[in-house]
């Protein structure tokens, strides 16, 4: 079962062009240092959208060479195209990765079925365990709980990042595909409210920024200890909020520039963030000793 802290890394770029594999190399080192369990690159905070092949797969080798067995990496290999999707899952397979998310086929807005034959075929075509990544607001459809239910039952298929904003959705996953099945929080804000009704961790942007925070926040959840937990998230939410001011991952590698790690350069279409953004996020992260 999948439990625990995964960071949705950013991917750093040199003047938005190249990718800085030295600043991937010090985040990952910074993650390995605070306590988190999961590595997830070329995500949606990852730009996946705009890296080439060749760059998702150095991407991929780096952060396994740099993890080295010391936490899980799960890249994200899903597209719109199911069989571009099964090219760059059995490559993370092949490079090392323990395991794939897969987020929900974007602009096609297939139908259920279509959703449920997708990651069938990926599924039947590469021995990996798959996270689906159920994103709505991305994608242009929810994945129903019905059809989850369905895919839940599929050997390799293992957990879902739920990110539909549902707590109510998000209980009916849980209480449909039972204790095995790792439903793990897309929406920060929620990763608390998630666990408590029986969710199993994050994968989140926020640990980009405070990846000892979210670990800890997670693992007295998950232990019980409630009144730890709450604490760790009210310290957070004005973290949580100044997060998604802009377009993910326009303010958490702003952040990032402001601590250090990265220049903070986005691929178009991605832009800097406006002034008012970047106050906001000044504020925040001196509140919390940041910077």
């Amino acid at each position: 079962m999948l439990e625990g802290s995964f960071v949705a890394l950013i991917t750093p770029f040199k003047n938005g062009k190249e990718v800085d594999y030295e600043a991937i190399e010090n985040l990952l080192k910074f993650q390995i240092e605070n306590g988190t369990n999961g590595i997830v690159p070329c995500g949606t905070t990852g730009e996946a959208a705009t890296l080439t092949e060749e760059e998702r797969k150095r991407i991929i080798e780096k952060t396994i060479e740099v993890v080295n067995r010391r936490a899980l990496v799960f890249p994200g290999t899903g597209t719109n195209s199911t069989a571009t999707t099964i090219k760059l899952t059995k490559m993370a397979k092949e490079i090392g990765a323990d395991g794939v998310l897969i987020v929900c086929p974007y602009y096609n807005k297939p139908t259920q079925e279509g959703i449920y034959e997708h990651y069938k075929e990926v599924a039947m075509a590469v021995d990996i365990p798959i996270i689906v990544y159920n994103i709505p607001s991305r994608t242009g459809v929810n994945i129903s709980p019905d059809t989850i239910k369905r895919l839940s039952e599929i050997k390799n298929i293992v957990g879902i990042k739920e990110a539909s904003g549902s707590i109510s959705q998000a209980c009916e996953i849980i209480s449909r595909c039972g204790e095995q099945f790792s439903v793990l929080s897309g929406e920060d804000a929620l990763t608390l409210p998630l666990i408590s009704v029986g969710g199993k961790g994050a994968i989140s942007a926020t640990s980009n920024v405070a990846p000892k925070e979210m670990a800890e926040m997670i693992k007295s959840a998950l232990n019980g200890d409630y009144k730890r937990a709450k604490e760790i998230h009210y310290t957070l939410l004005p973290l949580f909020k100044a997060l998604f001011l802009e377009t993910n991952p326009i303010p958490v590698k702003t952040m990032l520039k402001f601590m250090g790690f990265c220049d903070g350069s986005l691929r178009l279409p991605l832009v800097e963030p406006s002034p008012s953004t970047v106050n906001v996020i000044k504020e925040v992260l001196t509140s919390l000793k940041k910077i």
